[in-house]
């Protein structure tokens, strides 16, 4: 398979193409397709993944990639458990991965049809390491990519799709002419279309029954003599049964030579963290403000309280809240909310001064610059290693420093019992009753430990957004800042929709 280089210290191909390590040009295909044309490593965009790539790669690229990868299979997993008309499912999955791994047909212009799909080859042949060693993980991740080719599957060019499912040599036997006239009745009664033209052109295949299970479940096909007769139209099923069969037996033979991973200690940590970030629900990344602090306005100690009340998470609520209540937080809830202040725009200057005024007449002002003071500044990155720490993602608050009985910090999703979670959830957003329905939605997704679309179904409804567009397009939350972006963005929109009207009504009367 690929050998990681041990030249970690190199960019990724996609920055700098010059420092790019240096690949056999026979095996990867590149160089082959300058133009944009395919190559012959990489002819089609749709890839059964069958053949382990032999190339050399620098450790960033082996962990980059997989990350891109694991972004969209975690979204995916996302969008499958929130209920979602079909086509409004695809329509956010296709626009996620065009955003987050971009694979374009051969059509495409001005595509770099080599980097896309390499980076998309690593990328999976990585997390099949990491996936592999339990039948939950390797379930969850054949389910999402699944998902992930049945899209990429529907909207392929029709031609390069056809040439793709030839390459792969399927042993379906084809209905000729007299067989198909012969059952005729019983495949016409499995067909949507009843007409007479659409019987005479559709072309049928005979696979044995249980490859096919959905259609059979369905009652979509005709069964005779253990095999059955599956129309064109519904070749999709046969192509995702042959994908997922290949891909989770591919999936123990790598469980079984995992172990010779060993020998390189420099992989462990990588894969290790991978599979965490899958189990979470979502894919780790440090916060990245999407609008310039010019643009999201600096944040004063004087606003916390309006921000909090208006744009903060329940996890940061819940940790403000209970801060006004008791006036003291213990340390990795002061980290994860300072943090997260920080992210909202709170100044090192104002953040002393917030701390300070909600500690209160509880401590002195010498106990706080003592023994507080320093650690503001610490996360600030004006202490100690002067590193500018990030504001804490969903992942790490999941799966890092778990609380104990007398800690905030944490997510509610996660760390509190049902009836505490129904209370908060009801005490502290007046739009989700405690005997509804949606919260009955957001407890079942609880249930089922999938904490993400419970805060992102917390965000739809108090927020008036239609359920399933998320964050935008589908997207759940993954981060809590990323939650105040998207909430004070929606606030903006609406005070200039208002803005917009009263000008135009003064325009009116002027006239």
């Amino acid at each position: 398979m690929f050998r990681p280089s041990t030249r970690h210290n190199i960019p990724s191909s996609s920055s700098n193409p010059a420092l790019e390590v240096k690949l056999n040009k026979r095996q990867s295909g590149i160089g082959s397709s300058g133009n944009g044309g395919p190559s012959s490593r990489y002819p089609y965009r749709l890839n059964f993944y069958e053949r382990p790539p032999t190339l050399d790669i620098t450790l960033e690229e082996f962990e980059t990639f997989a990350i891109a990868r694991l972004r969209v299979l975690s979204q995916i997993e996302s969008l499958s458990h929130r209920s979602l008309p079909f086509a409004q499912l695809q329509s956010s999955i296709t626009n996620y991965t065009k955003q987050h791994l971009l694979l374009s047909s051969n059509t495409a212009r001005n595509a770099n049809l080599d980097e896309e799909r390499r980076k998309d080859e690593i990328g999976h042949w990585v997390l099949r390491l990491s996936f592999c060693r339990s039948p939950d993980l390797r379930a969850r991740f054949v389910r999402s990519e699944l998902a992930l080719f049945r899209n990429r599957f529907e909207t392929d060019d029709v031609n390069e799709r056809a040439q793709f499912l030839r390459s792969l040599e399927f042993d379906w036997q084809i209905v000729d002419e007299n067989e198909k006239m012969r059952y005729e009745k019983e495949l016409r009664n499995c067909m949507w279309e009843k007409k007479d033209d659409a019987f005479r052109s559709e072309s049928w295949f005979k696979v044995p029954w249980y490859t096919v299970p959905d259609l059979v479940g369905s009652r979509r096909v005709f069964i005779r003599a253990g095999m059955a007769y599956v129309p064109q139209s519904l070749q999709i099923s046969l192509v995702l049964q042959a994908f997922a069969s290949r891909l989770e037996k591919a999936l123990e033979l790598t469980a079984k030579n995992l172990p010779r991973l060993d020998e390189d200690d420099r992989l462990g940590p990588v894969i290790d963290h991978l599979a965490s970030s899958f189990l979470s629900g979502v894919a780790s990344s440090d916060y990245q403000s999407s609008d310039s602090e010019g643009a999201q306005g600096v944040v004063t100690a004087e606003m916390v309280d309006d921000v909090a009340r208006k744009h903060f998470p329940p996890c940061m609520r819940n940790l403000y809240d209970r801060l006004k209540r008791d006036h003291h937080l213990k340390h990795f809830g002061r980290l994860q909310l300072g943090l997260f202040l920080k992210g909202v725009g709170l100044p090192l200057d104002e953040a002393v001064v917030f701390w300070r005024r909600m500690y209160g007449a509880t401590m002195s002002d010498d106990k706080f610059n003592k023994e507080y003071k320093y650690n503001i500044r610490h996360s600030y990155g004006q202490e100690g290693k002067r590193t500018n720490y990030p504001p804490k993602s969903c992942q790490q608050i999941l799966t890092q420093n778990q609380p104990g009985t007398q800690d905030s910090h944490g997510c509610p999703f996660r760390h509190f019992s049902p009836e505490n979670l129904s209370s908060f959830l009801s005490n502290t957003y007046p739009q989700i009753d405690r005997s509804s329905l949606e919260m009955k939605d957001i407890l079942d997704s609880v249930k089922n430990t999938h904490y993400h679309v419970a805060c992102t179904r917390v965000f739809e409804l108090t927020h008036g957004i239609k359920k399933g567009d998320g964050l935008g397009d589908g997207e759940s939350v993954a981060h809590p800042n990323k939650w105040v972006d998207k909430s004070r963005e929606l606030e903006k929109d609406i005070i200039d929709r208002i803005k917009n009207k009263e000008d135009s009504d003064e325009m009116m009367i002027d006239s």
